[in-house]
């Protein structure tokens, strides 16, 4: 008679088991958390040819960018649900402590009304703008192969509701002051018109209709959102300091903290993409691609901010030096 070999239960889940130690919060709320990739052949279990089944098999499974592991990717700064709230609380606190500061000192008073019908032309309009990387990032969140990944990509499309939201804000403030000026009454018609806004608007609707999850990180993350930092946030922030505004330039500061961590997130995904030798043409051929639109957007745009000299290829530069630091 054979002996019945008894298993010592886990004390752990499995896929963190062979690391020996306590599990860390951000590992067990955040790994391997996508049951979508269990079956390659059927992402969703259901008839491999269904529609979803079959988008998920061209654009996320069989997609030119391959890794062994892509669980294996961590967000540097370990990030989960509940610290984000703690870290966005305390940023939104400090966003809304300078809206209310500077409306108690009749901020939007002092502003020329030359610079409010510049703000109405190039800065409320960006709500659309933001809306976009919102999208972006939740389309490359959704078809991301791992769950690691997704958090960093919602938390990013969390960021950029907040810069909306933000923008909303600030529109409806200077409404109030500047009754002729159009705010919040013409930001769709110059987003759809307007010279300045166009260049983006192009980028981005293309950027939108990536379908592969890879080159929809590579175009939003590492081409058009650099683009947007560079000039949207901090060159229209140099423009606001010339004229007096202030608050803006403070607000497109924290705006930049945020831009920052997704940066750093994006590089350590591309950091672990390299450990693959064809990646690294992959992603350069990509850039490529989409380094033009994105030139052409911060060209246009910042030919719009003439007290700011050299805007346009101080940002071109910047998002050069971003992307010559992801060691490709």
């Amino acid at each position: 008679m054979s002996e019945v070999q008894v298993l010592k239960p886990l004390k752990t889940w499995s896929h963190l088991a062979a690391r020996r130690r306590k599990p860390s919060e951000y590992e067990i709320v955040t790994t391997n958390l996508h049951y979508s990739t269990r079956d390659s052949n059927a992402p969703w279990e259901l008839d491999p040819e269904l529609f979803m089944n079959r988008w998920y098999k061209q654009y996320r499974n069989d997609s030119p960018l391959k890794h062994d592991d892509w669980n294996a990717f961590r967000d540097p700064e370990e990030i989960v649900y509940r610290t984000y709230n703690l870290m966005q609380d305390g940023q939104e606190s400090y966003v809304y402590g300078l809206f209310d500061q500077f409306n108690a000192r009749e901020h939007d008073k002092s502003l020329e009304k030359t610079w409010a019908g510049t703000l109405a032309r190039i800065y409320t309009p960006a709500r659309y703008l933001f809306h976009t990387l919102q999208m972006g990032s939740a389309y490359v969140g959704q078809m991301a192969p791992a769950s690691t990944i997704t958090n960093c990509t919602y938390f990013q499309m969390a960021d950029s509701l907040r810069w909306l939201s933000h923008t909303a804000y600030r529109t409806k403030e200077m409404s109030l002051t500047f009754e002729d000026k159009g705010f919040g009454r013409t930001e769709r018609a110059y987003w759809e018109t307007e010279p300045v806004w166009q260049g983006f608007r192009e980028l981005m609707e293309k950027v939108l209709v990536t379908w592969d999850w890879a080159e929809a990180f590579v175009a939003l993350n590492l081409v058009a959102k650099p683009a947007v930092e560079e000039s949207v946030l901090r060159k229209l922030g140099e423009s606001a300091r010339h004229n007096g505004d202030i608050l803006l330039g403070l607000l497109t500061d924290a705006q930049l903290l945020d831009a920052a961590r997704h940066r750093r997130w994006a590089t350590a995904l591309v950091k672990m993409a390299l450990e693959k030798d064809d990646n690294r043409e992959v992603i350069k051929g990509w850039i490529a691609k989409w380094e033009p639109l994105a030139d052409k957007a911060i060209e246009a745009y910042c030919g719009a901010l003439d007290d700011v000299p050299g805007a346009a290829e101080a940002a071109i530069r910047a998002t050069r030096e971003f992307r010559s630091g992801l060691g490709l």
